[in-house]
């Protein structure tokens, strides 16, 4: 067991800003006061100008549900990533969108558990998407406040971001593309997997480089965890901040790319566009 350093979350998550990329969460306080105060046009190529207000929450996402915004947000962000990749076969670029959205989760609630000891709330509910934004301009929490309250040994922090995110977030949006674009079951857990190990290794790495090993030896061991946990237990190997999945995100697919650096595989495989993929 690995007692957590408690501290309260603040209504910017700003213990987050000095990790940067995916780790940072824009929230409702945090946008108000940038906007008013900070917006330079260095910010402007970075936000598509849609009304944050408007664009979708990611609940609306997953069921498929269109905003003011945008009709159809995700099959919106698959074509984005498709175009920007050059992807031929659209599920390879769901595929890639899954990770990239995966990622940016998993990150804001490992960050928060390592550095505050506790886990905002991400219902889908209050997250609000732009499908057509970069990183970290892409999602905004409207309301910041803890998940649950409790004791905050890691095993329980642990089952609070199995809950925060695989179950609330990567379950019904691994549903929905499955439902859109032949992605199999395993394949997607194995992209939950690969993001979670990625996510893990930046902080880790974020943490020793800033000397504070108290936040690196939690992140660790709160990972650790987290693949013993049935949400993603099976989906492949850590070690320490290695890790090996036993499935294909099908990046390899991609005009002239190969093999990721985690993929079960050590070189591209023979495959037909019609084969079943993970």
């Amino acid at each position: 067991m690995v007692l957590l350093l408690l501290v309260d979350l603040d209504p910017d998550l700003a213990a987050l800003r000095p990790l940067g990329g995916f780790f940072l969460l824009h929230t409702t306080s945090h946008t108000t006061s940038h906007t008013t105060s900070h917006t330079t046009s260095h910010d402007t190529p970075h936000t598509t100008g849609a009304d944050p207000d408007a664009l979708p929450t990611l609940a609306q996402v997953y069921a498929g549900q269109a905003s003011q915004v945008h009709p159809d947000p995700l099959g919106f962000r698959v074509r984005k990533v498709a175009e920007a990749l050059g992807a031929r076969e659209p599920r390879v670029a769901a595929s890639v969108a899954h990770l990239g959205l995966a990622a940016r989760l998993w990150s804001v609630a490992l960050g928060c558990a390592a550095l505050y000891g506790r886990v905002p709330d991400l219902d889908p509910r209050l997250l609000r998407w732009d499908p057509d934004a970069v990183t970290p301009y892409d999602l905004r929490l409207t309301a910041v406040r803890p998940w649950r309250p409790g004791p905050a040994d890691a095993d329980t922090v642990a089952d609070v971001l199995a809950d925060a995110v695989q179950r609330a977030h990567l379950e019904p949006l691994a549903a929905a593309l499955r439902a859109r674009y032949r992605l199999a079951p395993g394949l997607l857990r194995g992209n939950a997997a690969s993001a979670l190990a990625g996510a893990a290794r930046t902080l880790d790495r974020w943490a020793r480089e800033h000397g504070r090993t108290d936040v690196a030896d939690r992140a660790r061991a709160l990972t650790a965890d987290l693949f013993t946990h049935p949400l993603l237990a099976g989906t492949g190997t850590l070690s320490g901040t290695a890790f090996r999945r036993r499935s294909c995100c099908l990046y390899y697919r991609l005009p002239g790319a190969g093999v990721c650096g985690d993929c079960c595989f050590t070189r591209p495989p023979r495959s037909s566009p019609r084969a079943a993929s993970g």
